[in-house]
């Protein structure tokens, strides 16, 4: 199909500047897409009390942009590779703006929903764009540090979102957490069923009994459009996904690691967003100021990790990144929630956002590294999409823990101790994400020789 976009500028292509213009634009792309993802976050509780809903269906509103993201992140990157992919990344601009002004005039929760998921949309053509533009971009020898610089981009807009939107809850409410992101927008469906009803199934675990005919039916169903999706991507001449991609156990393993990143990263800020909150009766600001400690520390550490994993090789940084995940999450459950211990709590998340930063910025490289050169496009559409799966699963996971807990003991309704307690033993849910973590990075090469064209040992 004949490229619809209009032709590069020449006389920018020739600039030796010009790799670092693309990183700053894909960078902005990746800013904005997390800064809404995290402000929503910490706004699940006012949310909550507003629209006078449980968790169970006040977490829709944080599912639905990254269900969404995650459906439509495939199809968009295959219709960008046909069509060209600077005009579906504006596009995606436009419509995450458009939405997210949207999402702050909506006076019912199943609106809100209902846009956020326009959102999400929106979300993913800058999401399938962005790692390809990057990738294709940058020379081989300074790919990992542009992945390094994305990573950060993306800890940034997560860390500016608890911080921008507990002050914009205390100061000018709700609505305003949404059109904070529409001056970012201006400056800078589906592809199957088997990604939704997974998740449904995933979320409804709380609500739905596991052997209830909803609960069988959807993930039956999920199970079948899997199977009927990769049988049709292995025939068709022009796949959604390269699925031949995973037929390789170092991509494989890659692909998995950075869904677990980013299921523990979005899963700790849903959690601790309550627990704050709700459970140690923070104010809005303060409960984001605390929460920006996670964000903060990866974007510092994540430049400091793509460089580590060029020297010591991705798989002992990874490993030695998500141990620490592990440590904090264990140390949070077992003493960061007894009185007089904030320090403790700051500490833990901090050593918590350390850990990914070492973790997620030298996974994606070798991730994208693993695939043979001329597939390079389409594994860094795979990493974007295992980001936003991953996110799904961490908010799905958490959110469903915490429900299931909060009906055993009844503090669904209330505030303080009962309500800690829950989301303590909510966290375990992301140990498991940490362990998971730290077996598929194992599985890496202990070491191997630089491929032609590539910059980094496996």
């Amino acid at each position: 199909m004949r490229s619809l976009e209009p032709p590069p500028l020449r006389a920018l292509e020739r600039m030796s500047i010009h790799p670092g213009l693309v990183v700053g634009v894909t960078c902005a792309g990746a800013f904005i897409g997390q800064l809404d993802a995290s402000i929503v976050q910490l706004a699940l509780p006012r949310l909550a009390e507003a629209f006078e809903v449980r968790v169970d269906e006040v977490r829709w509103v944080a599912i639905a942009y990254l269900l969404a993201f995650a459906a439509s992140l495939a199809v968009s990157g295959r219709l960008s590779e046909m069509m060209g992919r600077k005009l579906p990344y504006l596009v995606g601009f436009a419509l995450f703006t458009v939405a997210s002004l949207l999402c702050g005039w909506a006076e019912t929760l199943e609106q809100l929903v209902a846009l956020r998921a326009l959102q999400g949309v929106g979300g993913g053509l800058l999401g399938a764009n962005s790692m390809t533009i990057l990738v294709t971009a940058v020379p081989a020898d300074k790919r990992p540090h542009a992945i390094g610089w994305f990573t950060t981009a993306q800890a940034v807009g997560v860390s500016t979102g608890p911080i921008v939107g507990g002050f914009l809850l205390e100061l000018l409410g709700w609505r305003w957490i949404f059109w904070a992101a529409v001056p970012f927008g201006l400056l800078a469906l589906v592809m199957v069923p088997a990604v939704g009803l997974g998740v449904l199934a995933l979320t409804q675990v709380s609500v739905w009994p596991l052997a209830s005919p909803a609960m069988l039916a959807c993930v039956a169903a999920s199970v079948l459009f899997l199977v009927l999706f990769l049988r049709r991507e292995k025939k068709t001449r022009w796949p959604v996904v390269d699925i031949e991609l995973f037929r390789s156990r170092d991509f494989s393993a890659g692909f998995i690691g950075v869904m677990m990143g980013y299921a523990l990263l979005y899963g700790m800020l849903f959690l601790m967003s309550f627990a704050l909150v709700k459970g140690l009766e923070n104010s809005a600001h303060v409960a984001g100021l605390k929460l920006a400690t996670i964000p903060i520390l990866l974007g510092l550490v994540a430049p400091f990790g793509a460089r580590l994993g060029e020297r010591f090789t991705a798989r002992r940084v990874c490993a030695a990144g998500m141990a620490l995940c592990l440590a904090a999450v264990l140390g949070l459950v077992a003493i960061g929630f007894g009185p007089d211990r904030l320090v403790v709590r700051l500490v833990t998340l901090a050593l918590f956002g350390a850990g990914l930063g070492l973790f997620l910025a030298p996974n994606s490289h070798a991730t994208i590294d693993a695939a043979p050169k001329a597939h390079a496009s389409s594994a860094g559409g795979l990493v974007n999409l295992g980001r936003v799966l991953g996110s799904c699963l961490g908010v799905s996971a958490a959110s469903s823990m915490l429900s299931w807990r909060l009906g055993l003991s009844g503090a669904a309704d209330r505030m303080g101790p009962d309500f800690v307690e829950a989301v303590a033993g909510s966290l375990l849910v992301l140990a498991a994400f940490a362990l998971v973590a730290i077996v598929v990075s194992s599985v890496r090469p202990k070491a191997s020789a630089p491929r032609p064209g590539r910059s980094t040992e496996g």
